[in-house]
């Protein structure tokens, strides 16, 4: 299946960053919040880590991947933050001594083709506190943000896409495994599944999967 829209080419480097997103180095504390990857393989350092819910964003298959888990004629999905509901995640504290670093490497990580977007969100932690947390979201006007909701094409997308680090049906099945592995359980990852392998699908709940 391919993608309705010219996806742009994969630079060498990202675009330099802003320097409003620099400026977050000075915030004391700076938080992170991962709801991907980033919440079992951060990369940076951090004084404090805690599960906690993003309010107003909700994981999701939106991201065209025409790379790693696809090609530019038969892109696969990999996942962002799409408006909407609430994530559960990982919130990371940095020392503010490194913050400008993990900073860099954020935007060297997240950045590459521009696909997200940087934004501070309220992040309610498990032990009660609420901190504002730095937030890579889905841009909905970039070439690779995918607005389609329908679970069967985002199935069929990811049975199809293979890129530089193999198949699109891995990148699901290893990140429904490590949300499992820290109490996370995503119903909308979990009908993606369904529908890949065919199966029905439980009803609907009404609401953005978190």
């Amino acid at each position: 299946m391919s993608a309705p829209v010219a996806l742009p080419p994969i630079p060498d480097e990202p675009p330099p960053p802003s320097p409003s997103f620099l400026a977050l180095a000075e915030r004391r504390p700076l938080w992170v919040f991962g709801y991907g990857s980033l919440m079992w393989d951060p990369g940076f350092p951090s004084e404090e880590s805690a599960s906690g819910r993003l309010h107003g964003y909700h994981r999701r298959f939106c991201i065209y991947s025409h790379h790693y888990r696809g090609t530019p004629e038969r892109p696969g999905l990999v996942l962002g933050l799409d408006r909407g509901g609430s994530c559960r995640g990982m919130a990371y504290r940095v020392a503010p001594e490194s913050a400008l670093e993990v900073l860099g490497y954020l935007w060297h990580r997240e950045m590459i083709t521009a696909v997200y977007r940087p934004c501070l969100g309220r992040v309610y932690l498990a032990d009660g506190r609420t901190v504002e947390a730095l937030a890579f979201v889905a841009d909905p006007r970039h070439p690779q943000y995918h607005a389609g909701r329908c679970v069967n094409v985002a199935a069929a997308m990811i049975r199809e896409g293979r890129g530089k680090r193999g198949p699109n049906r891995d990148y699901l099945l290893n990140t429904l495994a490590h949300l499992e592995a820290l109490g996370i359980h995503d119903d909308g990852l979990r009908r993606v599944l369904l529908a890949l392998d065919g199966l029905p699908q439980p009803a609907e709940a009404g609401t953005p999967p978190t």
